[in-house]
């Protein structure tokens, strides 16, 4: 069967050096920092669990305390069938919404229910982790946009924005806002 959604890859947003790769990776449903590099140290070491990653995440409901603690703990979540029980995190109610440009395809409307907005820094990176563990608390990810990567954040990057950074001790880095 073939699938005629037309995926957008990063050399149509700009023409990256030989050797670009992606440093980590955001599934199709989700939007937000990609950091690209040519530099495979530097790659392993943003990968690594010494650097935290921080996402904000449109839940479906009105998330409670109970949820919220749960998620701090850490969760059982699966993984490839195997269960597995992330690490603490920290998570946070947002109190106001984010201001981030309108999804150009819809989630879905607000006669179907009241969200939450949240924050959760983590330092692993499993398949789909913040989906499993929001649907594991029984909120499920509406909206996912990570926002920062170690100390690299959005910072207003629009999407499809590329933004070279010169000011690490590694050269050949870039962020882009996928």
């Amino acid at each position: 069967m073939c699938d005629n959604r037309k995926k957008k890859l990063l050399g149509g947003f700009y023409n990256f050096p030989a050797g670009t790769m992606c440093i980590g990776r955001l599934d199709e449903d989700s939007e937000g920092l990609l950091l690209l590099t040519t530099d495979g140290k530097m790659s392993n070491y943003i990968n690594s669990a010494s650097i935290e990653k921080v996402y904000y995440a449109q839940v479906d409901g009105l998330i409670d305390d109970a949820a919220m603690e749960k998620l701090q703990q850490g969760v059982e979540i699966g993984i490839r069938n195997i269960k597995y029980q992330t690490k603490p995190c920290a998570a946070i109610k947002l109190e106001t919404i984010p201001d981030f440009a309108p999804r150009s395809r819809k989630i879905r409307d607000d006669r179907h229910g009241p969200t939450s907005w949240i924050s959760i820094t983590i330092t692993e990176g499993k398949f789909r982790q913040i989906r499993k563990m929001t649907a594991a608390v029984g909120f499920p990810t509406l909206r996912l946009i990570r926002v920062q990567i170690g100390e690299i954040s959005l910072n207003g990057l629009q999407a499809g924005e590329v933004k070279e950074i010169k000011d690490l001790p590694v050269t050949g880095m870039q962020a882009v806002n996928q």
